[in-house]
Protein backbone atom coordinates (compact mmCIF):
# COMPACT_ATOMS: atom_id res chain seq x y z
CA UNK A 1 0.00 0.00 0.00
CA UNK A 2 1.02 3.72 -1.03
CA UNK A 3 -0.25 5.10 2.73
CA UNK A 4 0.01 3.59 6.12
CA UNK A 5 -3.77 3.99 6.66
CA UNK A 6 -6.08 7.03 5.81
CA UNK A 7 -8.34 9.27 7.99
CA UNK A 8 -10.63 12.02 7.85
CA UNK A 9 -11.06 15.33 10.02
CA UNK A 10 -13.31 17.99 9.95
CA UNK A 11 -13.54 21.92 11.52
CA UNK A 12 -16.06 23.26 12.87
CA UNK A 13 -17.71 24.45 9.38
CA UNK A 14 -19.66 21.51 8.62
CA UNK A 15 -19.45 18.51 10.53
CA UNK A 16 -22.72 16.94 10.47
CA UNK A 17 -21.32 16.37 6.25
CA UNK A 18 -17.74 15.23 7.59
CA UNK A 19 -19.91 12.75 9.28
CA UNK A 20 -22.10 11.90 6.51
CA UNK A 21 -18.76 11.32 4.62
CA UNK A 22 -17.43 8.90 6.98
CA UNK A 23 -20.53 6.90 7.30
CA UNK A 24 -20.31 6.57 3.54
CA UNK A 25 -16.57 5.65 3.80
CA UNK A 26 -17.30 3.04 6.38
CA UNK A 27 -14.60 4.90 8.91
CA UNK A 28 -14.31 7.27 11.91
CA UNK A 29 -14.55 10.88 11.73
CA UNK A 30 -10.90 11.78 13.35
CA UNK A 31 -10.24 13.61 16.30
CA UNK A 32 -9.62 16.79 16.44
CA UNK A 33 -9.92 19.54 19.00
CA UNK A 34 -10.63 22.85 17.12
CA UNK A 35 -11.65 25.56 19.72
CA UNK A 36 -11.51 29.18 20.16
CA UNK A 37 -9.34 31.41 23.13
CA UNK A 38 -11.21 34.27 24.71
CA UNK A 39 -9.47 37.35 22.31
CA UNK A 40 -10.80 34.96 19.20
CA UNK A 41 -7.73 33.01 17.83
CA UNK A 42 -8.28 29.72 16.98
CA UNK A 43 -6.81 26.90 19.14
CA UNK A 44 -6.59 23.35 17.41
CA UNK A 45 -5.11 20.07 18.05
CA UNK A 46 -4.88 16.65 16.09
CA UNK A 47 -5.73 14.14 18.61
CA UNK A 48 -4.46 10.69 16.06
CA UNK A 49 -1.40 9.49 14.75
CA UNK A 50 -1.55 10.35 11.38
CA UNK A 51 2.17 9.47 10.62
CA UNK A 52 2.23 8.01 6.74
CA UNK A 53 -1.19 8.77 6.82
CA UNK A 54 -3.06 9.42 3.36
CA UNK A 55 -5.26 12.81 5.11
CA UNK A 56 -8.19 14.57 4.34
CA UNK A 57 -10.03 17.67 5.78
CA UNK A 58 -13.57 18.83 5.41
CA UNK A 59 -14.06 22.00 5.46
CA UNK A 60 -16.16 24.36 3.35
CA UNK A 61 -14.60 28.32 3.73
CA UNK A 62 -18.56 29.61 4.65
CA UNK A 63 -19.93 31.80 6.76
CA UNK A 64 -17.92 32.95 9.20
CA UNK A 65 -15.51 32.82 6.53
CA UNK A 66 -12.47 33.75 8.48
CA UNK A 67 -13.17 31.97 10.84
CA UNK A 68 -13.51 28.93 8.87
CA UNK A 69 -10.60 29.81 6.56
CA UNK A 70 -8.33 29.88 9.69
CA UNK A 71 -9.21 26.17 10.79
CA UNK A 72 -8.67 24.95 8.10
CA UNK A 73 -4.76 26.71 7.18
CA UNK A 74 -4.14 25.69 11.23
CA UNK A 75 -5.57 22.32 10.54
CA UNK A 76 -3.60 21.54 7.72
CA UNK A 77 -0.22 22.94 9.30
CA UNK A 78 -0.28 21.06 12.31
CA UNK A 79 -0.88 17.09 9.82
CA UNK A 80 1.97 18.17 8.14
CA UNK A 81 4.17 18.78 11.01
CA UNK A 82 2.74 15.66 12.23
CA UNK A 83 4.06 14.03 9.04
CA UNK A 84 0.69 13.14 7.26
CA UNK A 85 2.06 11.98 3.96
CA UNK A 86 -0.28 13.53 2.15
CA UNK A 87 -3.16 16.42 2.84
CA UNK A 88 -6.10 16.90 0.21
CA UNK A 89 -8.47 19.36 1.46
CA UNK A 90 -11.78 18.96 0.95
CA UNK A 91 -13.78 22.02 0.21
CA UNK A 92 -17.46 21.44 -0.24
CA UNK A 93 -17.86 25.23 -0.61
CA UNK A 94 -15.07 27.93 -1.39
CA UNK A 95 -14.96 31.40 -0.26
CA UNK A 96 -13.84 34.34 -2.01
CA UNK A 97 -14.58 32.36 -5.23
CA UNK A 98 -16.45 35.39 -6.46
CA UNK A 99 -13.20 37.84 -6.14
CA UNK A 100 -11.45 35.87 -8.92
CA UNK A 101 -10.79 38.39 -11.23
CA UNK A 102 -9.41 42.49 -11.19
CA UNK A 103 -12.54 44.10 -12.26
CA UNK A 104 -11.65 47.35 -11.12
CA UNK A 105 -8.20 49.51 -10.15
CA UNK A 106 -6.58 48.52 -6.88
CA UNK A 107 -8.51 45.95 -6.17
CA UNK A 108 -7.09 42.05 -5.12
CA UNK A 109 -7.96 39.03 -6.68
CA UNK A 110 -8.66 37.29 -3.34
CA UNK A 111 -9.29 34.05 -4.73
CA UNK A 112 -5.95 33.61 -5.93
CA UNK A 113 -4.99 34.64 -2.60
CA UNK A 114 -6.92 31.82 -0.81
CA UNK A 115 -5.03 28.75 -2.74
CA UNK A 116 -1.60 30.12 -2.00
CA UNK A 117 -2.49 30.28 1.53
CA UNK A 118 -4.04 26.57 1.14
CA UNK A 119 -0.89 25.52 -0.43
CA UNK A 120 1.06 26.90 1.71
CA UNK A 121 -0.50 25.95 5.03
CA UNK A 122 0.13 22.00 3.67
CA UNK A 123 -2.56 20.43 1.17
CA UNK A 124 -1.08 18.95 -1.59
CA UNK A 125 -4.37 17.95 -3.34
CA UNK A 126 -7.22 19.85 -3.35
CA UNK A 127 -11.12 18.47 -3.99
CA UNK A 128 -13.65 21.24 -4.55
CA UNK A 129 -17.34 21.06 -5.45
CA UNK A 130 -18.94 23.60 -7.76
CA UNK A 131 -16.32 26.32 -7.97
CA UNK A 132 -18.24 29.16 -8.64
CA UNK A 133 -15.16 30.19 -11.68
CA UNK A 134 -13.77 26.84 -13.46
CA UNK A 135 -10.88 29.14 -13.62
CA UNK A 136 -9.99 28.83 -10.02
CA UNK A 137 -8.51 25.79 -10.37
CA UNK A 138 -5.97 26.94 -12.39
CA UNK A 139 -4.99 29.66 -9.22
CA UNK A 140 -3.55 26.13 -7.89
CA UNK A 141 -0.44 24.58 -8.31
CA UNK A 142 -1.06 20.85 -6.39
CA UNK A 143 -3.76 18.68 -8.40
CA UNK A 144 -7.45 19.78 -8.28
CA UNK A 145 -10.45 17.56 -8.49
CA UNK A 146 -13.78 19.58 -9.63
CA UNK A 147 -16.88 18.04 -8.93
CA UNK A 148 -20.30 19.18 -9.72
CA UNK A 149 -23.52 18.32 -8.00
CA UNK A 150 -25.30 18.26 -10.90
CA UNK A 151 -25.65 14.28 -10.56
CA UNK A 152 -27.25 15.01 -7.44
CA UNK A 153 -29.27 17.48 -8.12
CA UNK A 154 -30.28 15.76 -11.64
CA UNK A 155 -32.18 12.79 -9.79
CA UNK A 156 -34.14 14.87 -7.85
CA UNK A 157 -35.64 16.74 -10.33
CA UNK A 158 -35.54 14.37 -13.22
CA UNK A 159 -39.27 13.87 -12.81
CA UNK A 160 -40.18 17.33 -14.23
CA UNK A 161 -37.80 16.56 -17.25
CA UNK A 162 -39.14 16.67 -20.58
CA UNK A 163 -41.81 19.01 -22.14
CA UNK A 164 -43.10 21.58 -20.16
CA UNK A 165 -40.01 22.57 -18.35
CA UNK A 166 -37.70 25.43 -19.07
CA UNK A 167 -34.32 25.67 -17.30
CA UNK A 168 -33.21 28.60 -17.06
CA UNK A 169 -29.93 30.48 -16.04
CA UNK A 170 -29.87 33.49 -13.75
CA UNK A 171 -26.91 35.19 -15.75
CA UNK A 172 -24.69 34.49 -18.75
CA UNK A 173 -22.54 33.15 -16.68
CA UNK A 174 -24.10 30.21 -15.44
CA UNK A 175 -25.20 29.37 -19.27
CA UNK A 176 -22.65 26.43 -19.51
CA UNK A 177 -23.99 25.09 -16.05
CA UNK A 178 -27.42 25.74 -16.61
CA UNK A 179 -26.85 23.67 -20.57
CA UNK A 180 -25.62 21.11 -19.04
CA UNK A 181 -28.69 20.51 -16.99
CA UNK A 182 -31.04 21.36 -19.99
CA UNK A 183 -29.34 18.08 -21.96
CA UNK A 184 -29.66 15.84 -18.79
CA UNK A 185 -33.32 16.96 -18.17
CA UNK A 186 -34.58 17.09 -22.22
CA UNK A 187 -35.59 20.43 -21.76
CA UNK A 188 -35.08 23.71 -23.79
CA UNK A 189 -32.35 26.49 -21.91
CA UNK A 190 -33.48 30.44 -21.40
CA UNK A 191 -30.86 33.19 -20.42
CA UNK A 192 -31.71 35.87 -18.30
CA UNK A 193 -29.42 39.33 -19.63
CA UNK A 194 -27.77 40.71 -16.12
CA UNK A 195 -26.75 43.72 -14.87
CA UNK A 196 -25.07 44.35 -11.54
CA UNK A 197 -25.49 47.57 -10.29
CA UNK A 198 -23.44 47.19 -7.28
CA UNK A 199 -22.17 44.55 -4.73
CA UNK A 200 -25.41 42.09 -4.18
CA UNK A 201 -27.22 44.33 -6.08
CA UNK A 202 -28.80 42.94 -9.43
CA UNK A 203 -30.85 44.16 -12.00
CA UNK A 204 -32.78 42.13 -14.41
CA UNK A 205 -33.07 43.44 -18.42
CA UNK A 206 -34.25 40.42 -20.36
CA UNK A 207 -35.08 36.97 -21.11
CA UNK A 208 -33.59 35.25 -24.10
CA UNK A 209 -35.68 32.27 -24.83
CA UNK A 210 -39.81 31.29 -24.62
CA UNK A 211 -40.63 31.14 -21.22
CA UNK A 212 -44.42 31.60 -21.56
CA UNK A 213 -46.44 28.20 -20.48
CA UNK A 214 -43.49 26.76 -19.16
CA UNK A 215 -42.36 25.45 -15.35
CA UNK A 216 -39.19 27.34 -14.69
CA UNK A 217 -35.91 25.65 -13.34
CA UNK A 218 -33.59 28.47 -12.46
CA UNK A 219 -30.14 26.87 -12.00
CA UNK A 220 -27.26 28.63 -10.08
CA UNK A 221 -23.74 27.53 -8.39
CA UNK A 222 -24.87 29.81 -5.06
CA UNK A 223 -27.74 31.51 -3.55
CA UNK A 224 -26.53 34.50 -1.09
CA UNK A 225 -28.95 37.43 -0.81
CA UNK A 226 -31.46 35.85 -3.33
CA UNK A 227 -31.66 39.53 -4.95
CA UNK A 228 -31.07 37.99 -8.49
CA UNK A 229 -33.19 34.82 -7.58
CA UNK A 230 -36.10 36.63 -7.00
CA UNK A 231 -36.04 39.30 -9.43
CA UNK A 232 -35.12 36.34 -11.98
CA UNK A 233 -38.43 34.33 -10.79
CA UNK A 234 -40.27 38.25 -10.91
CA UNK A 235 -39.11 38.57 -14.84
CA UNK A 236 -40.10 35.08 -15.32
CA UNK A 237 -43.42 35.35 -14.27
CA UNK A 238 -44.42 38.05 -15.96
CA UNK A 239 -43.27 36.93 -19.29
CA UNK A 240 -46.02 33.77 -18.41
CA UNK A 241 -44.56 30.82 -16.81
CA UNK A 242 -46.23 28.88 -15.07
CA UNK A 243 -44.62 28.15 -11.76
CA UNK A 244 -40.60 28.88 -11.00
CA UNK A 245 -38.54 26.60 -9.35
CA UNK A 246 -34.55 26.84 -8.64
CA UNK A 247 -31.78 25.12 -7.66
CA UNK A 248 -28.17 25.88 -6.04
CA UNK A 249 -25.12 23.92 -4.86
CA UNK A 250 -24.39 26.38 -2.41
CA UNK A 251 -26.71 27.88 0.33
CA UNK A 252 -24.99 30.71 1.52
CA UNK A 253 -28.11 32.76 2.35
CA UNK A 254 -26.57 36.12 3.65
CA UNK A 255 -28.51 39.14 4.86
CA UNK A 256 -32.50 39.03 3.63
CA UNK A 257 -32.09 35.94 1.73
CA UNK A 258 -34.80 33.77 3.81
CA UNK A 259 -37.06 36.29 3.93
CA UNK A 260 -37.06 37.15 0.03
CA UNK A 261 -37.35 33.75 -0.93
CA UNK A 262 -40.33 33.48 1.57
CA UNK A 263 -41.72 36.85 0.02
CA UNK A 264 -41.39 35.51 -3.38
CA UNK A 265 -43.61 33.40 -5.91
CA UNK A 266 -40.74 30.79 -5.87
CA UNK A 267 -42.40 27.53 -5.62
CA UNK A 268 -39.01 25.08 -4.42
CA UNK A 269 -35.31 25.83 -3.97
CA UNK A 270 -33.33 23.69 -3.65
CA UNK A 271 -29.51 23.00 -2.59
CA UNK A 272 -26.97 20.57 -1.28
CA UNK A 273 -26.06 20.47 1.80
CA UNK A 274 -22.31 21.80 0.96
CA UNK A 275 -23.18 24.61 3.49
CA UNK A 276 -25.14 23.75 6.66
CA UNK A 277 -28.58 25.11 6.83
CA UNK A 278 -28.85 27.77 9.88
CA UNK A 279 -31.37 29.53 11.43
CA UNK A 280 -34.49 30.84 9.59
CA UNK A 281 -33.40 29.25 6.44
CA UNK A 282 -33.14 25.45 8.10
CA UNK A 283 -37.20 26.09 9.12
CA UNK A 284 -38.11 27.52 5.97
CA UNK A 285 -40.69 24.91 4.17
CA UNK A 286 -39.40 26.12 0.82
CA UNK A 287 -35.76 25.01 1.21
CA UNK A 288 -34.98 21.67 0.48
CA UNK A 289 -31.54 19.97 0.94
CA UNK A 290 -30.00 17.20 -0.43
CA UNK A 291 -26.63 15.43 0.44
CA UNK A 292 -23.50 15.64 -1.63
CA UNK A 293 -21.96 13.53 0.71
CA UNK A 294 -22.46 10.11 -1.16
CA UNK A 295 -20.78 11.87 -4.11
CA UNK A 296 -17.67 13.39 -1.86
CA UNK A 297 -16.99 10.15 -0.34
CA UNK A 298 -16.60 8.20 -3.71
CA UNK A 299 -14.08 10.81 -4.62
CA UNK A 300 -12.27 10.96 -1.89
CA UNK A 301 -11.98 6.88 -2.27
CA UNK A 302 -10.98 6.81 -5.84
CA UNK A 303 -8.15 9.53 -4.34
CA UNK A 304 -7.04 7.23 -1.85
CA UNK A 305 -6.73 4.46 -4.09
CA UNK A 306 -5.22 6.02 -6.78
CA UNK A 307 -8.63 5.49 -9.28
CA UNK A 308 -10.20 7.56 -11.87
CA UNK A 309 -12.23 10.70 -10.50
CA UNK A 310 -13.72 11.52 -13.90
CA UNK A 311 -16.69 9.47 -13.54
CA UNK A 312 -18.13 12.11 -11.12
CA UNK A 313 -17.15 15.19 -12.91
CA UNK A 314 -20.72 14.87 -14.58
Amino acid sequence: MRFNHFKVFSGNANPALAGEICYELGCPLASANVKQFSDGEVHLHIQENVRGADVFVVQPTCTPTDRHLMELLLMMDALKRASAERITAVLPYYGYARQDRKDRPRMPISARLVASLIERAGADRILALDLHAAQIQGFFDVPVDHLFALPVMIDYFSEMGGEGVTVVSPDAGGVERARAFAKRLGSPLAIIDKRRTDVNVAEVMHIIGDVAGQHCLIVDDLIDTAGTLVKAAEALLKQGAKSVRACATHAVLSGPAVERIEASEITEVVVSNSIPLRGQADNCSRIKQLSVAPLLAKAIRSIHEDGSVSTLFV
